[in-house]
């Protein structure tokens, strides 16, 4: 990789590869593989890894809101594509999309078929999701029987298939609890398939899932964390590799004398003579306030640098004061050596959120 000269966020679609491939390896080669590219491919670039994982031949992509499905369409993106949590306003444009959308209560059930009916589709596919424990979205077992009836009613819908969520796969702590949850699809599963006429797909399994849970991956399974190289576990973490790395420079150096103060409210104030070094990136970027007072460090010329005092809404300071720099060096935020994981934790928070919160004046740069 060469070295930077701003704030950058590099893709590394050879990362991507080597994800997808490890995650491939852990399901049968029947089983489907849908790639969950929602929130900006978790914050990296969703239209060019769609492209790669196109390529590539996952079966399925999924995002949350249909305006990321859109996105992906006008990408010239072919595979299918299940929105997760679509809201009824956007029901038309799923339909001039060829988006498929999850359909997770009566009411949403009932008023896209009403407009399906309206745009006089036929068979149009459509995903039926059942609560078993995460209770977010979802139609309880009880409803199977009226489900059936309404989309059997006529042959406006077809059923492509029915899913669940696991609240808790990466937490063996909690293995009782996704065990639970695991049989009580797989009674949802026989009774929707006795009453359909038609297979269809059945899918639960996680990044998570997928890496602890064999037995729930049924005939597709879906990965979002995986694919970006976090696999919210150490031993499976040392075998994915992150696809994002975050980068900027040193704009400027200082001398702090003891007593001298750096940053917003004074936040820092020197005990003895240090150096800093003022980056070109703040919390407008991603990079919260709650990384800052020395919680966390950043990677300048391979040493770790403490973050010192408040983040500001543009800048960070750290403190360089025993590492070898200048002024336009590279300084490595999260990737390779340190984790957007590592770095997460020190504000006790998760990998998905640092990712997915960099902020879109930050420059991607796609790596091959």
């Amino acid at each position: 990789m060469t070295k930077t000269q701003e704030t950058v966020l590099e893709i590394s679609l050879s990362a991507l590869e080597h994800n997808y491939n490890f995650i491939l390896s852990k399901i049968k080669p029947d089983t489907k593989f849908l790639a969950v590219t929602k929130a900006f491919a978790y914050g990296s670039d969703a239209c060019k890894i769609a492209k790669k994982l196109e390529n590539l031949g996952v079966d399925y992509f999924a995002v949350a809101y249909t305006k990321e499905g859109v996105e992906l369409r006008n990408a010239g993106i072919k595979t299918p594509i299940l929105v997760l949590h679509p809201q009824a306003v956007n029901f038309k444009i799923i339909l001039e999309y060829n988006l498929e959308p999850n359909l997770y209560s009566k009411k949403i059930l009932e008023e896209f078929l009403e407009v399906a009916k309206q745009e006089n589709k036929s068979n149009y596919p459509v995903h039926i999701k059942f609560n078993t424990g995460l209770n977010r979205l979802g139609f309880t077992k009880e409803a199977i029987p009226k489900i059936i009836t309404t989309i059997l009613n006529d042959n406006t819908l077809h059923v492509q298939s029915i899913f669940s969520h696991l609240a808790a796969s990466e937490d063996l702590n909690e293995k009782k609890f996704t065990q639970d949850q695991i049989n009580e699809f797989l009674k949802i599963k026989e009774e929707i398939e006795k009453l359909l006429p038609y297979s269809i797909t059945t899918h639960m399994a996680n990044t998570s899932g997928i890496l602890n849970y064999p037995e729930a991956h049924f005939s597709m399974v879906r990965s979002g964390i995986g694919l970006y190289g976090y696999g919210n576990n150490p031993e499976f973490d040392k075998k994915l590799k992150p696809v994002a790395t975050l980068k900027t420079i040193i704009s400027q150096k200082h001398i702090l004398e003891p007593g001298k103060s750096i940053g917003y409210n004074r936040a820092f104030i020197a005990e003895k003579t240090i150096v800093t070094a003022t980056l070109p990136i703040g919390h407008a970027d991603g990079i919260g306030r709650q990384y800052g007072q020395g919680k966390t460090f950043v990677e300048v010329n391979g040493k770790k640098a403490l973050i010192v005092g408040n983040v500001c809404m543009d800048m960070i300071m750290i403190d360089v004061t025993n590492i070898d720099c200048k002024e336009g060096d590279e300084v490595i935020i999260f990737g390779q050596e340190q984790s957007a994981e590592d770095f997460a934790t020190t504000a006790n928070t998760i990998s998905y959120e640092l990712l997915t919160g960099i902020s879109s004046r930050v420059k991607r740069a796609l790596i091959i």
